[in-house]
């Protein structure tokens, strides 16, 4: 049973994901079919390129991964598949395909399937089910257009290091207020190797523990997320809302004894 997920920023209060849905299940009655998120903020790439960067891997390969976020065709973004980790990608080249791989993929196609439909505003619906179709059929996506070299590239804001901080900045609030920092673990190791940091956000001075509960309730912590980025949080409560924080917020990440 081939697997489709499906990410957009279509909402739940139209026609929309019922009709691609239907598209589906019409071509592939046993298809598995897993939301991923249809809330996307409106043609928000950062937020598109978190959820599905962070989802993704969780799928078995072969999955795939439709994307109908700021989906429209045009010259300087073609219809690309992308085969990736042993999964396939079906979405518009805006740059946003490029934000969810830790490496280079491994196949892109600018595809030269014709959709069926004479509309060209809906064209998740329209083509890439008719792709994602042909891809469970065992049709090789090399016989489905035309090999390209590389994705468009957009990169986001990355953090620095002077020596003694390092600078970052919010990516991502969840649905809890949760925050979410552009600072790996990784990252914080290697500027500081195993030495205690602690994390300061509008001159809050946040502490790094291991769990929510690690705090009282009510009171602000940070950690490391299960993606592996910092995540500033409040247990039980609405971090981004009581810290003042918003996409874009710096925050910086110090030694815990700035004198060691």
């Amino acid at each position: 049973m081939p697997i489709i997920t499906l990410l957009s920023d279509w909402g739940l209060s139209d026609h929309y994901v019922a009709s691609v849905k239907g598209a589906i299940l019409s071509r592939i009655p046993d298809a598995v079919i897993v939301d991923i998120s249809h809330n996307i903020k409106v043609f928000d790439v950062k937020h598109a390129s978190f959820v599905m960067r962070n989802a993704w891997p969780a799928f078995p390969e072969g999955t795939i991964h439709i994307i109908g976020v700021d989906s429209i065709e045009s010259e300087k973004h073609p219809h690309v598949i992308v085969k990736s980790g042993g999964h396939y990608f079906l979405g518009a080249d805006t740059g946003l395909l490029s934000l969810i791989f830790n490496e280079e993929p491994e196949i892109i196609i600018s595809t030269s399937v014709i959709q069926d439909s004479g509309c060209f505003t809906f064209p998740t619906r329209d083509r890439f089910v008719k792709i994602a179709a042909m891809i469970a059929q065992g049709i090789p996506i090399e016989e489905l257009g035309t090999r390209i070299p590389s994705l468009n590239i957009k990169t986001l804001m990355q953090p620095d290091f002077d020596g003694k901080t390092i600078f970052g900045k919010v990516m991502h609030i969840d649905h809890y207020e949760n925050v979410f920092i552009n600072v790996t673990e990784s990252y914080i190791r290697e500027c500081f190797d195993k030495k205690a940091v602690q994390v300061i956000c509008r001159k809050d001075v946040i502490q790094i523990v291991r769990a929510y509960g690690d705090v009282r309730e009510g009171d602000s912590c940070a950690m490391i997320a299960s993606n592996g980025y910092l995540e500033i949080a409040v247990n039980r409560g609405k971090a981004a809302s009581m810290l003042g924080l918003t996409i874009d917020t710096d925050v910086f990440v110090v030694l815990d004894d700035p004198f060691m």
